[in-house]
């Protein structure tokens, strides 16, 4: 029996040399050393030995284990040791060699025209304002010359909210339109009033021109003397700044609730120049007719000025508003067929800007 621990025990002290990887090394540990080894059955063995041979083989097992497990151990820190200078050289940095630029992303569209948006009133005075996109009825139809029964809130599909109805404001819903930014402006009767609100708007429609969400500004001039003049001329500064020096408007009579007298605005074509005929005589695919449709605008409704406890008597208004994409898909040299690639997340439309 000593001569088979000696010759067993020296295979393992090989193999464990041998052993090239701490998976390798596992390997060995648990077949030659575990419950169901050959050591482990050697020394089953001991058993049968008289008194005198079990003591004396005893304490030349252990001692085998104990030089086995020490060689283990040695050769574990070893093996780690090599793994570690491995690593060292494999990813080693050269400080020297010039680095590799990480890719660097832009604004996406919609954002950069808010900036551009934003710019352009604030050089006329506007100041941007924010208000809620989880809005109360009050200010986005009550207070907007919009009473429960009336049809006009029909127009909006407006996504309600599934929670408790408010004694003073009514039902909670997604704002439908940044006009309600403007119920809540009057009310704080910091008169007079340049503010611009662009906000996500909700609405329960999904087509090439319309989106469930989407941004809209709101623009609301509120002063003595305010007549349809200062809107056209903020209207026509818009259009040359953010389409072109060559760009204006027209007004069309429409009619909103809380505007009166109410236009929808419009914006001369940047490729037939608003004549509706290209150079070669043919008619522009792109207008018909020379115009398009931008968004609405009017005078302040006298009873929207009364909700927001502000006196028509005194004070006049002009407010104005459209959708942030509509506008930007509006731009020359943008051709973009349907609104929802906007928020489609693709980089190959994404990166074009």
């Amino acid at each position: 029996m000593k001569g088979k621990l000696t010759e067993l025990k020296g295979r393992i002290l090989a193999e464990v040399a041998a052993a090239g990887n701490p998976e390798e090394l596992d390997r060995v540990e648990t077949e030659l050393l575990g419950r169901k080894s050959e050591f482990s059955a050697l020394m089953k063995g001991l058993g049968g030995l008289s008194d005198e041979e079990r003591k004396e083989m005893g304490q030349l097992a252990n001692e085998a284990k104990r030089e086995i497990m020490d060689a283990v151990a040695k050769r574990r820190e070893g093996l780690k040791d090599a793994a570690y200078g491995a690593l060292a050289e494999s990813d080693r940095i050269d400080v020297t060699v010039p680095g590799t630029e990480p890719i660097i992303g832009h604004l996406h569209l919609t954002t950069q025209a808010i900036q551009d948006i934003v710019g352009i009133f604030s050089r006329l005075g506007f100041t941007r304002v924010r208000h809620p996109e989880v809005e109360w009825d009050r200010y986005a139809f009550e207070a907007l010359n919009m009473p429960a029964d009336h049809p006009a809130r029909d127009e909006w599909e407006t996504f309600f909210m599934d929670a408790p109805q408010h004694a003073k404001f009514g039902r909670m819903l997604l704002a439908p339109h940044t006009t309600s930014g403007s119920a809540r402006e009057l009310e704080k009767k910091a008169l007079p009033i340049r503010m611009l609100n662009i906000s996500k708007t909700y609405r329960r429609q999904m087509d090439v021109s319309h989106s469930p969400m989407f941004h809209q500004f709101e623009g609301l001039l509120v002063d003595r003397d305010v007549s349809v003049t200062h809107l056209k001329g903020v209207l026509d500064h818009f259009a040359r700044e953010f389409f072109g020096p060559d760009r204006r408007t027209r007004l069309r009579p429409f009619h909103f609730r809380f505007t009166e007298p109410s236009f929808e605005i419009d914006v001369s074509c940047g490729i037939c120049g608003g004549s509706g005929v290209l150079e070669d005589g043919s008619r522009c695919r792109l207008c018909k007719e020379g115009w398009l449709e931008l968004g609405g605008a009017g005078m302040l409704h006298p009873n929207v000025l009364k909700a927001g406890g502000v006196d028509p008597e005194d004070y006049g208004a002009v407010a104005f508003g459209w959708g942030v994409e509509r506008t930007m898909m509006m731009r020359s040299g943008i051709s973009i067929d349907d609104i929802r690639i906007m928020y489609r997340s693709d980089f190959r439309f994404l990166n074009q800007f």
